[in-house]
């Protein structure tokens, strides 16, 4: 299969080439993209040396699949262009996912709804895919009505720059690249994105709309509050779902126990639940302090969390090709 990754050079990019490689992906020919002044560099994968080529070359290429990373503005230029090549676009921008005529994916939630001739599809926000992961089976046993999810994400979601302003402040660099409006070290900055109109951020609108599309349900409510920390990898939620239906704890254990992708992390006794360095460079999703809510009947608390370079970016968005090709779909 000839994979195309555009964006190649760039932090989720060079993830999505490793989870190609530690997962086997059918890739016969790799076309690495990314902008014009990375063209001609070499590139690593699987052993093998690759040019790096731009979009334009890359178009005229004819991948089975294009796996994108380059930011919304690129995708909104060049998915298109891909596409009526011939080419199936996975797209982890925020460019289509709200889209009505293209479908937003988490492959162990809602694969079903692809077909052939969708032709660009759209990768969810990072923490919306390990928000869903966690309420997909809850939502279809109990019935969510009302969802607050509060984030505390790592500064990889803001990029590379982000990483190199921690970096330069934990080690006394005061005079860095800066890409917050503050030091980030020791810091908690309540500002994950462009503020909204409303007076929410993208990042926080992104987690009101996206699981509702995912989940083909409207019905219940969410708001949500994300906070960038200083963690280098791994965002953390602290969710309070509330049912329709009462639940036993015990049940919710064993449904999330036995839902693929998600790990239950969650003995008080031995201090064990989920935290972003236990979830360093894995795929699952780890749920862990699941309580009852005592202020409110048939709602519940619980702590989720995952890499979001891997599960909520690179993986997710090769998994979704992964499920295209076993479904006769690609190639």
């Amino acid at each position: 299969m000839k994979v195309a990754v555009v964006g190649a050079t760039g932090m989720v990019g060079t993830v999505m080439l490793k989870v190609l490689a530690e997962r086997n992906f059918p890739v016969t020919e790799l076309i690495p993209v990314a902008s014009a002044r990375s063209a001609g560099k070499q590139l690593e994968y699987n052993g093998k040396n690759y040019t790096v080529v731009t979009l334009e070359d890359a178009v005229k290429m004819n991948a089975d699949v294009a796996l994108f990373s380059a930011g919304g503005d690129t995708s909104l230029e060049w998915a298109p262009k891909f596409a009526e090549a011939g080419t199936t676009v996975v797209d982890n921008s925020s460019a289509w996912r709200m889209d009505p005529t293209k479908k937003l994916v988490v492959p162990e939630i809602n694969g079903d709804v692809l077909t052939a001739e969708d032709k660009i599809i759209a990768n969810p926000n990072c923490s919306t895919i390990q928000l869903v992961m966690a309420l997909a089976p809850l939502h279809k046993k109990y019935k969510m009505k009302r969802l607050i999810v509060s984030t505390y994400q790592s500064v990889s979601g803001t990029g590379v720059a982000a990483v190199r302003q921690l970096e330069n402040e934990q080690n006394g660099i005061t005079d860095g690249e800066m890409a917050y409006n503050y030091p980030i070290n020791r810091n908690a900055i309540p500002h994950c994105d462009i503020f909204m109109e409303n007076g929410y951020t993208k990042e926080e609108m992104k987690l009101v709309k996206e699981p509702k599309k995912i989940l083909g349900d409207d019905s219940f409510a969410v708001t949500a509050t994300a906070v960038r920390i200083p963690t280098a990898g791994g965002h953390s939620e602290a969710v309070n779902v509330e049912f329709a239906n009462d639940f036993d704890l015990a049940e919710v254990r064993a449904i999330l126990e036995a839902t693929p992708g998600v790990i239950v992390q969650d003995d008080l006794a031995n201090n064990i639940y989920p935290m972003p360095a236990l979830a360093h460079d894995k795929d699952e999703v780890f749920v862990g302090r699941i309580r009852r809510d005592e202020s409110l009947p048939n709602t519940l608390n619980m702590w989720v969390v995952a890499d979001n370079l891997r599960k909520g970016a690179a993986t997710n968005t090769v998994q979704i090709a992964e499920y295209l090709i076993s479904k006769g779909l690609l190639g």
